[in-house]
């Protein structure tokens, strides 16, 4: 069942880019106590993600933190070390890069969809939801995984 407005967010590990490397981070460990944008993805270096998702939240970034928002975290059915690159590719600081290797998380909240039919097997739907201490306040699914409309940074603002 795909997560709603008012839903708590599930408990799962994502990986995080530490000091020492790759660290695991619980749901909790990001959200809790917490107002943050987090923004789904296909794939990182993925045409629409890298050239119309994304950018659209670095150049916004400062006026998304300036409506009461604490963070704004990419997720994508990519390893920590692929994250990490993309973020440093795109001049992503400051910006929080959450690692879903397996899906789990993508799963859990029933936003996967199966990219197989183009070698990239399970991924992330595109979206953009505002998350409160862990619950789901606006929630931005978009129905074709290469636009990046409503859960685009604009469209986002428009509503926060």
């Amino acid at each position: 069942m795909t997560i709603q407005v008012g839903d708590h967010l599930p408990q799962v590990t994502f990986r995080v880019s530490g000091p020492e490397g790759p660290q695991a981070k619980t749901t909790d460990d990001v959200f809790k106590g917490r107002r943050i944008v987090l923004v789904g993805v296909p794939g990182a270096f993925t045409p629409a993600c890298h050239r119309n998702h994304l950018p659209g939240f670095v150049a916004k970034r400062e006026e998304i933190l300036a409506r009461g928002v604490d963070a704004i975290a990419v997720t994508s059915v990519n390893d920590i070390f692929v994250l990490n690159a993309w973020q440093q590719q795109s001049g992503a600081e400051g910006i929080e890069f959450l690692a879903d290797g397996n899906a789990e998380f993508a799963k859990a909240i029933g936003l996967e969809m199966d990219g197989s039919g183009f070698g990239l097997g399970p991924r992330s739907q595109r979206y953009a939801m505002l998350v409160d201490d862990g619950v789901v306040r606006i929630l931005n699914v978009e129905d074709t995984p290469s636009k990046a409309e409503v859960s685009g940074a604009e469209a986002l603002l428009k509503v926060l």
